[in-house]
């Protein structure tokens, strides 16, 4: 029953710090910029970011199955196929990024070899 009293303290000590950074100026999570190639990739690598973390969470998830499986035979299949789907899922994700990436850079540039005139022209 102490700590229930003691609680609103803490919390006090605890959230005070935020509250008096929070009472400065408001930064875009953009960087400022209104670009709408720039916002996507930004959308784009935060996608990457939690889909790496996901396909960690699976592969420690399959380790972990398989590791306690006791030499089951289902459960070290379920730990297997586990692995197997999280490299798949890795390969399906890094292959989409492959082809997004190139077709914004071909659409950025509007060349295909991703050059510019001016590049590839020598003095």
């Amino acid at each position: 029953m102490n700590i229930i009293r003691q609680l609103p303290f803490y919390l006090l000590i605890l959230l005070l710090p935020s509250v008096t950074l929070a009472a400065g100026a408001l930064v875009s999570p953009f960087g400022g910029t209104t670009d709408v190639p720039t916002i996507v990739g930004y959308i784009i690598r935060a996608i990457l970011g939690l889909s790496g973390v996901l396909a960690l969470a699976m592969f420690i998830y399959g380790g972990i199955l398989w590791l306690i499986s006791g030499g089951n035979p289902g459960k070290v299949t379920k730990g297997r196929d586990t692995l197997v789907w999280a490299a798949l899922g890795l390969v399906v994700l890094f292959t989409a990024y492959t082809l997004v990436a190139t077709v914004v850079s071909l659409i950025g540039t509007g060349t295909i070899t991703g050059e510019t005139t001016a590049e590839t022209t020598t003095p």
